[in-house]
């Protein structure tokens, strides 16, 4: 059974991840989202919260499932017997961020394998932190997370949405 995992700390999830998502998830007999306790990031929404918006936007993948978790992705991924970890690419700069982080990965543990996706074209700038920056501000994030979780997002900040 091929398991992969596609660790991340989704906050929010935006339509870039949910490409990555449904396309690595075509591959896996199993895909596992796993939603990083980042302590080096301040978060907008908690981990549960973030796991339930997850739940919500993947309902219907039916080989997809929300864990939340701490501490090394290799560790996460022997703990559920997963052997592939799934990254998305925007672009050159992260593709070398990613090498050395699944270079990294494949030496703690050699039968982890990274596979890559690059991000679809309409996605390719896409970023949690880009939304989090215009939904501050009460702007349009229609067109970068599903809409299942827009008012959520806004309700972070007070409901501030512009007209």
């Amino acid at each position: 059974m091929k398991i992969g995992i596609y660790p991340g700390s989704f906050d929010p999830v935006t339509l870039g991840h949910l490409d990555v998502i449904r396309r690595s998830a075509k591959i896996m007999d199993e895909l596992v989202i796993g939603v990083l306790a980042n302590s080096s990031k301040t978060p907008l929404f908690t981990v549960e919260e973030r796991v339930k918006l997850l739940e919500c936007v993947v309902k219907d993948i039916p080989n997809v499932k929300v864990v939340a978790f701490d501490g090394l992705t290799v560790d996460f991924a022997k703990k559920l017997g997963a052997k592939f970890l799934i990254r998305g690419l925007r672009a050159i700069t992260d593709f070398e961020y990613e090498l050395q982080i699944a270079q990294t990965n494949h030496k703690l543990d050699e039968e982890i394998d990274t596979v890559f996706f690059t991000t679809s074209v309409e996605y390719s700038y896409l970023s949690s932190s880009i939304v989090k920056e215009i939904a501050s501000y009460g702007g349009d994030i229609s067109k970068f997370v599903p809409n299942s979780i827009i008012q959520v997002i806004y309700d972070k900040y007070n409901g501030k949405r512009s007209e």
